[in-house]
């Protein structure tokens, strides 16, 4: 049976060149199935004493596979030449679409490498806010780019330095092309450089309609995930172009300011009489206040001599500026409050729709629930207390 086998083979060499061919076939991918099960089960065992790999980084990255699958190219290419009746012009055709199949795998492979590398970084770094998403992008780009110069060469059987020396008259097209991605880099090393924005902060910029946390920071967008849960994204370079402002500042510190002005009717204003003073005492906020401005008057006055039988001449207390001293202390008292901020009560400049009575203080807390709880509670509290001093609230008819 094997004699008449090898007639038949010796009778028809092109049979005998089919069998050998699909052999090397055969062969080459039962290689890569083995060369894959043994890379697999060795990095898995690799991965488990890595405390900061989990088992499916690895699993879901499947490097493993690309590395074997350069194996079946790679034994193609090198035993291509040993089938026999095998054309030179063929077997050097089978060899260079082999060597080019084996770039790719090997760029894909390192690809994944640095996406699971980036994976692992971010994970391990994820409190600091910095994202390296645009590094890796670069990276991959720079890597595919290398690679389809690499088997465009292993294609034409020509070195690779005849296809960059060629590149030199295509550089304006190219960066034409890659405008945005060269800006976009330039931005991002920026942004590494500076961390004026990171994971996490929050952000107004109204020209893209973004108002809330950073999300994601990639070599091309941002996105922003607004606090009415909308997604706003944008060109990364407009980070570095366009104002904004980056709330990160006030939660670092710990403080959230509130300025807000109530309308005072001016016509609500008036001195205090004796009477009024004494009611007022009564108020723990105002009996230290009281008293000692009580005791500046009075020796103010007493320095006018007889031009202080003329009140307008005297120094006296309005109701205004005793609700500001009352506020003051009000807000010195309240215990959701910064004293080591700036904490004041001052009026601004008046209008046709009132004195505004501006309070300018912080809370101790960052937290935009909490913040507006506070912030109600403190002009709940000032708007009620305006008729106890004889003022009102500005309100046009």
């Amino acid at each position: 049976m094997i004699e008449n086998l090898e007639r038949l083979l010796n009778a028809h060499p092109y049979i005998q060149t089919c069998v050998w061919f699909l052999g090397l076939i055969v062969g080459a991918w039962l290689a890569g199935h083995v060369v894959r099960f043994i890379l697999r089960h060795t990095i898995t065992r690799m991965v488990e004493r890595m405390r900061f790999f989990k088992g499916h980084d690895v699993e879901h990255a499947d490097i493993s596979t690309r590395i074997a699958s350069c194996i079946p190219a790679f034994l193609i290419s090198s035993g291509i030449g040993a089938v026999p009746g095998i054309s030179p012009a063929f077997a050097a055709f089978v060899r260079n679409v082999s060597d080019a199949v084996i770039i790719l795998f090997a760029a894909m492979a390192i690809v994944a490498t640095l996406r699971l590398c980036g994976q692992i970084w971010q994970r391990r770094h994820d409190d600091s806010g910095r994202s390296i998403k645009g590094y890796v992008q670069i990276a991959t780009i720079i890597t595919y780019g290398v690679a389809i110069i690499l088997m465009v060469a292993a294609l034409i059987d020509r070195s690779p330095l005849i296809l960059l020396s060629g590149l030199g008259a295509l550089t304006a097209v190219l960066i034409l092309v890659f405008q945005d991605t060269l800006l976009s880099f330039v931005a991002a090393l920026e942004l590494s450089s500076t961390e004026i924005v990171k994971v996490g902060d929050w952000i107004e910029m109204p020209a893209m309609n973004a108002n809330g946390e950073v999300i994601d920071l990639s070599l091309y967008s941002v996105t922003v995930r607004n606090w009415d849960n909308t997604y706003s994204t944008f060109p990364l370079r407009k980070i570095v172009s366009e104002p904004f402002k980056n709330w990160r500042g006030m939660a670092e510190s710990g403080g959230r300011r509130i300025i807000r002005a109530i309308p005072i009717d001016q016509t609500t204003v008036r001195f205090l009489t004796e009477e009024d003073l004494e009611k007022f005492s009564h108020l723990r906020r105002l009996t230290e206040h009281i008293s000692r401005e009580k005791q500046a008057m009075a020796e103010w006055n007493a320095k006018l001599g007889d031009a202080a039988q003329v009140p307008g001449n005297q120094r006296r207390m309005t109701n205004l500026g005793l609700l500001r001293a009352y506020l003051e202390n009000y807000l010195q008292d309240h215990p959701a409050l910064r004293k080591d901020m700036t904490l004041m009560v001052r009026h601004l400049d008046p209008g046709p729709t009132g004195l505004p009575l501006q309070i300018y203080c912080f809370t101790n807390t960052t937290q935009w629930i909490a913040y507006e709880g506070i912030q109600a509670d403190i002009f709940d509290h000032v708007i009620a207390m305006l008729p106890e001093f004889g003022l009102a609230v500005f309100q046009e008819n």
